[in-house]
């Protein structure tokens, strides 16, 4: 079976990497032949947020269009379309429309996020907002055969719109490349990998952070924050790198204790929050990796609080969670070993290929 796979992003971006990309060996020992296409290119994504460059964004995106016109005369030529996201990232689901309608192939569609919430484009401010189309999100699920979900919070938002075609499928990593490594150094490193947009949820532990190194001696390292999203601390030595695609699972590897704070605010309301897929918290397990999570949405549904990692809601929560495992380096230890142990029992590679497999059979033939 041969089904392309069409998403908005590089091999740059999460979403299409670890959705999408990492099950192309999977599926093909399935029978099913994977072609990935992203919308965008990996220099178009690289500067997709910074400001200016406005011409050189607007031909970029028209010949991605180009591309994706072009790339619809071929739909014949597979038996199912899946969609990570949206085809393109702005307007209505037009190229959606001539897969499913004029070339008659079954869609299955992938939502790792709930891109159905509206939001306000902080890059491109409301004209960005209105180019998404928000209504976009829900009417692919109309027209989908079926609905791969990140979490649960999606999949009751899919099947509420009278769909009944949703499948969990949560955001994982293949265990082989994430993996453990014994530290080098006897220094203790916290650590925070995230994106520009996650970055002001870290600021708001960094007090905690700050007063913990008044009693314990270790680093800090950050990454991903952006170039703008620079800190000082006055007591604790900070590591601030660019986020690298090679280096990734190393970075997390790295770490001795891992944060992963979420906190509701402007964009990022409780609907949003919700429909996050816990991927960091996914990632700093597989790594073995012990950390401290905000438990919210569905992160309060992944791993064992207190065996795998801390949740930590209010900011003597986060304090004292972070003093036991600065304190501790046995605690440190076993908690690493049941994140690990947690990791190989419910996010294996094979297991969610197998789940993948079956819908794509399963639309295909209906």
């Amino acid at each position: 079976m041969r089904v392309l796979a069409v998403c908005s992003y590089p091999i740059e971006a999460a979403a299409t990497r670890f959705r999408i990309q990492q099950f192309v060996d999977p599926l093909r020992k399935r029978n099913i032949e994977l072609t990935v296409s992203p919308f965008l290119t990996s220099e178009q994504f690289k500067t997709l947020y910074k400001s200016g460059n406005v011409p050189t964004k607007l031909y970029g995106v028209a010949k991605s269009v180009l591309k994706r016109t072009g790339e619809s005369f071929s739909i014949r030529h597979y038996d199912v379309v899946l969609i990570q996201r949206e085809a393109m990232l702005f307007g209505p689901g037009l190229f959606e429309w001539i897969y499913s309608k004029l070339g008659g192939r079954p869609l299955v569609l992938d939502l790792d996020d709930a891109t159905y919430v509206r939001y306000v484009s902080p890059t491109y401010g409301k004209i960005g907002s209105a180019l998404k189309f928000f209504g976009k999100t829900d009417n692919l699920i109309r027209r989908s055969a079926a609905v791969l979900c990140g979490n649960q919070f999606i999949a009751e938002h899919v099947d509420g719109l009278g769909a009944g075609k949703s499948v969990v499928v949560p955001t994982i990593v293949d265990q082989e490349i994430f993996a453990p490594e014994e530290s080098t150094t006897q220094r203790v490193t916290i650590g925070w990998i995230g994106t520009h947009s996650t970055f002001p949820f870290l600021t708001k532990i960094l007090p905690m952070i700050d007063k913990l190194s008044l009693q314990f001696d270790f680093d800090l390292k950050i990454i991903g924050g952006g170039d703008d999203q620079r800190i000082s601390t006055s007591n604790i030595k900070v590591q601030q790198l660019d986020w690298n695609l090679q280096r990734e699972p190393k970075d997390f590897s790295s770490l001795n204790i891992g944060l992963y704070p979420i906190f509701p605010e402007g964009a990022a309301n409780d609907e949003w929050i919700r429909g996050k897929s816990g991927f960091k918290a996914v990632q700093y397990m597989a790594c073995g990796v012990p950390f401290v999570m905000s438990p919210v949405g569905v992160c309060a549904q992944i791993g064992e609080p207190g065996r795998t990692h801390f949740n930590a809601q209010s900011e003597e929560d986060w304090y004292n969670s972070l003093n036991k495992l600065l304190s501790d380096p046995e605690l440190r230890s076993e908690m690493g070993r049941s994140a690990r142990q947690y990791s190989l029992a419910h996010f294996g590679l094979d297991q969610h290929a197998d789940k993948i497999a079956e819908v794509l059979n399963s639309v295909a033939h209906q």
